[in-house]
């Protein structure tokens, strides 16, 4: 529960094995999926559907259970089947980080400018006003161009290229966005999961690769480390060892353009990376995760009870 809230997890599945070690009993069962219910929603978490199930009978895995006729809930692999994991591009602002820019330059083709990228989000019409970020610069679309023809519209995840009207300096790593726009900033306030083997510190060197951009940074402060067994936030001063999750304050070279990651996970997101050897380092979600734990035992509970 504690990660699915850290990686803003829309729905969570609760499978209760072993059903058949406790006869079936629906007490058992209902007392751990009230219990891990409870503890899910105070980290965020609103869709839990809960199943009993018992892997080595194939009890309401595949096939409902004769077992169990006081549980009318869908199987596990019916639900994994159907719940609904995308959400609407419509309903996203648009995203385009620009991965390449396209020049021909030929005789056919002398003043042919495109930038050619996958839209992380959000959907893109000709004649939409858009940003170019980190400039500023405001322009609209003159054209898309998918699949090697022309169209009106594009949405993500599709790979396209974007026509825009006027000259504008753009290069690979900017951003073109519509709608809502986050404000390009230096200074970067994260959550993130430690994954390298050497520790990560306050005044290490780095380099942070936000979709198509890579920049150079600096790790100014590790405000806290979270015990994700109780999501009690404890000192950072020691750093971050691998596999520890905790909330750092980031100063990069250049400006990026991110959205907290409970609004944008793609553009949320972004990593840390040794610059002598290119190691990943470190991965990073722009913004808080979640609140700290109002009490230890009642979150170590329920972890050890599911």
């Amino acid at each position: 529960a504690a990660v699915a809230a850290l990686l803003r997890v829309p729905h969570v599945v609760l499978a209760v094995n072993k059903m058949d070690l406790v006869d079936y009993a629906e007490p058992v069962f209902a007392a751990i999926a009230e219990e891990f219910t409870s503890y899910a929603a105070s980290l965020g978490v609103k869709d839990i559907v809960a199943t009993p199930i018992s892997a080595l009978a194939g009890d309401n895995v595949v096939e409902p259970s004769a077992a169990m006729d006081w549980y009318g809930g869908p199987t596990l692999l019916e639900h994994l089947e159907t719940v609904r994991v995308g959400g609407d591009p419509r309903e996203e602002p648009a995203r385009f980080p620009v991965q390449y820019v396209i020049r021909p330059q030929t005789a056919e083709h002398p003043d042919h400018r495109s930038y050619a990228g996958q839209l992380a989000s959000g959907v893109l019409r000709t004649g939409d006003t858009v940003t170019v970020l980190p400039s500023g610069r405001t322009t609209t679309v003159a054209g898309i161009d998918a699949v090697g023809r022309e169209t009106d519209i594009a949405w993500a995840p599709q790979s396209v290229a974007v026509r825009l009207a006027g000259d504008i300096d753009i290069s690979r790593g900017d951003m073109i966005v519509a709608g809502p726009a986050p404000v390009p900033t230096k200074d970067v306030e994260a959550t993130v999961c430690h994954l390298d083997e050497r520790p990560l510190r306050i005044g290490e060197k780095v380099l942070l690769k936000h979709t198509t951009r890579t920049v150079r940074a600096l790790v100014k402060d590790i405000s806290y480390r979270i015990d994700i067994d109780t999501l009690e936030r404890r000192s950072g001063g020691r750093g971050l060892a691998v596999n520890d999750i905790g909330h750092v304050v980031l100063r990069t070279a250049e400006p990026l353009a991110l959205d907290d990651y409970a609004d944008n996970r793609r553009t949320g997101s972004f990593l840390l990376i040794d610059p002598a050897d290119g190691t990943t380092l470190t991965a990073g979600m722009a913004g808080e995760a979640f609140p700290a734990a109002g009490g230890e035992g009642a979150a170590s509970t329920a972890a050890g009870a599911v």
